[in-house]
């Protein structure tokens, strides 16, 4: 560093970059391609999709950093993303294109992971890799050297390897099941995936990159298992299930995740539509964006202007127990908790903006900071823990 860069940052005018920028970035998904109306889902053309990079470096006050013109999509649980633990890399797995159809528009699966460097200046596109059709909700392994991916329509599990910045596919484990999402345990030994249509969680066995899948073991859940999430220690496994229509209240499974057989040992309601899921990093809370009718049509009786942030904690049995709710604005899905656990990000599809909430006494205080985004998001995650 010059005399003039060492002078400038002594007196703060200049700040110093972290060696790894990515620890402190959150992945923000837009999709720019499907709207809603007074009947509903409008299908639209690609082409204005993107991929944020947001710094919480200040949990208080985020920034976004970069945006990369990526495909990413509303239809899938907001888990399609995440950061290697040690941040370097950013993995955007979209599940579905677009394409014309005479005036209209449909839905097709797409089979692309995008991999992001995080360390660039600015952040770029680093590759594109194949994997299962429809890839949805993924997970990073606690070593970051293993990923593993939910496709829906290839009813199956891709699993990546990632080594010295290079992701490779190293092929797909065949689930015979729609699977929506993916969780791995911090040791690495196992991987729950929630095998949405038929109402369960798969377990995978994992030794180093060699996954398999025993179907004796699947565990029966509730309705429509579409997210999932681990506690920190490995204990718990509790899937989100949003199966209960027309504004009944939705499930959280709480699942005991070690021993020869995982089995559900309770389950609770949050309320109606928990899409988005998130387990605090230090495993004290849960949180969920409740849809509740803000997605509806306006003629529907159970329609609603907004959704709604519940915050759970977690027990040392698993129990979960709601502490504090907040308003959200129109069809909340995406949700992360700040690197320290005391601040949650949740995005309003429909309003195009970030919501911010300190976490004190495990109730969610609105912050008066409502982050206005360049479009939809669809999904939020940052670093693999």
């Amino acid at each position: 560093m010059n005399t003039r860069a060492a002078l400038l940052l002594s007196c703060g005018i200049l700040t110093a970059s972290p060696a790894v920028a990515g620890v402190h970035d959150i992945l923000i998904g837009l999709d720019a391609k499907i709207t809603y109306d007074a009947n509903g889902q409008v299908n639209g053309p690609p082409g204005k999709d993107a991929v944020l990079v947001m710094d919480v470096s200040n949990p208080a006050r985020p920034r976004i950093r970069a945006s990369l013109p990526l495909m990413n999509s509303l239809l899938g649980p907001p888990t399609n993303l995440q950061i290697t633990p040690d941040g370097k890399l950013g993995l955007v797995a979209n599940s579905v294109v677009m394409n014309q159809d005479g005036s209209a528009w449909k839905v097709a699966p797409d089979n692309k992971l995008f991999v992001i460097d995080l360390n660039a200046t600015p952040p770029n596109l680093a590759d594109t890799v194949t994997v299962g059709q429809q890839p949805s909700g993924l997970a990073i392994s606690r070593k970051g050297d293993l990923a593993l991916i939910a496709n829906r329509a290839g009813k199956s599990v891709s699993v990546l390897s990632i080594e010295s910045g290079v992701v490779k596919s190293l092929g797909d484990v065949p689930m015979d099941q729609e699977a929506a999402a993916v969780t791995i345990a911090p040791d690495g030994r196992r991987a729950f995936v929630c095998l949405n249509l038929v109402n369960k969680i798969a377990v995978l066995t994992m030794d180093g990159q060699k996954v398999t899948y025993d179907k004796s073991l699947d565990i029966p859940a509730a309705l429509n298992p579409y997210n999932i999430d681990i506690t920190p220690d490995g204990k718990y496994v509790i899937a989100s299930n949003t199966g209960a229509t027309k504004n009944n209240g939705d499930a959280e499974v709480i699942i005991e995740a070690t021993g020869p057989h995982p089995h559900v040992i309770d389950i609770m309601s949050p309320g109606n539509g928990p899409e988005g899921f998130a387990i605090s990093p230090n495993g004290k809370f849960a949180a969920a964006p409740l849809l509740l009718g803000s997605g509806a049509k306006p003629s529907d009786w159970f329609k609603t202007k907004g959704g709604q942030l519940v915050v759970m904690s977690i027990g040392p049995n698993g129990k979960l127990t709601v502490t504090g709710k907040s308003p959200l604005g129109a069809l909340p899905e995406g949700i992360a908790f700040s690197p320290n656990s005391d601040y949650i990000y949740v995005g309003d599809y429909l309003d195009k903006d970030l919501q911010v909430f300190h976490v004190v006494n495990g109730k969610p205080m609105p912050f008066g900071l409502n982050l206005k985004l360049p479009g939809q998001p669809a999904s939020m995650r940052g670093l693999a823990r």
